[in-house]
């Protein structure tokens, strides 16, 4: 990871929600996975959304891959998002929601299916072009939502507790699948989690939030030693 050049830089990015405001600042280097911690409410997925563009900072900045996104929309912004309910349209087939990924139009050339081919087959779906969501297992939806964010070929690949449906089997698979995609593409990930193993798995440093705040960015082994906070330590006892 180069240090010089972060993925994601948060210049002091304020969202307020009534009364209650939550502040980020950090940079997170490229070509890494950021595991991104907390209690329930502390901002993760606010976090995330402030990065892919769902919500616009009332002060502050966001800036991805060296440039400012002040007035940069969601859809042209370097980031892929995949959420736990994973956003697949059950009457669409598989290739025609990977398809939403690359044009929502859905415009697609030979060229372009033949990429849904080969990420179908990448995620170990291959055959799976013509099935529906609802026949496919919560394994295989994350893993179709996985191909989709691999189509659109974005440095930045942001994911909102992916796993959480996922029995402790598929977690494993899933988790090992990322990882393996995470080194070929050299992509920036950003995994919110609720389980430490998904930390030792995967992630080279951690964001751990509470109360809208950046209470430590840390590498991952440094972070799996902190016993002195008392929020660290409940989420490693967990």
């Amino acid at each position: 990871m180069n240090a010089a050049h972060p993925a994601i830089a948060l210049e002091e990015a304020i969202v307020a929600f009534g009364t209650r405001h939550l502040s980020f600042d950090c940079r997170i280097d490229a070509g890494g996975i950021t595991a991104v911690l907390g209690p329930s409410g502390s901002g993760k997925s606010t976090l995330l959304n402030l990065i892919a563009g769902f919500e616009t900072p009332d002060r502050g900045h966001v800036t991805l891959m060296g440039q400012r996104m002040d007035d940069v929309a969601p859809s042209r912004r370097p980031v892929s998002v995949i959420f736990q309910d994973n956003n697949l349209f059950a009457h669409l087939d598989v290739t025609t929601n990977i398809g939403l990924g690359i044009d929502p139009g859905l415009k697609l050339s030979a060229d372009d299916r033949a990429r849904i081919g080969q990420a179908l087959a990448r995620v170990g779906l291959a055959d799976y072009e013509k099935r529906r969501p609802p026949s496919l297992s919560g394994g295989e939806r994350q893993r179709v939502a996985l191909a989709r964010a691999l189509v659109q070929t974005r440095p930045i690949l942001l994911l909102d507790e992916p796993f959480a449906a996922l029995d402790p089997a598929l977690r494993a698979g899933m988790s090992a699948l990322i990882g393996e995609l995470q080194a070929e593409r050299q992509m920036t990930v950003l995994l919110v989690t609720h389980h430490p193993e998904d930390v030792r798995r995967l992630a080279d440093d951690v964001l751990f939030l509470e109360e809208g705040r950046i209470l430590l960015h840390a590498p991952r082994e440094a972070f799996l030693q902190r016993r002195d906070l008392p929020a660290v330590a409940a989420f490693l006892r967990d």
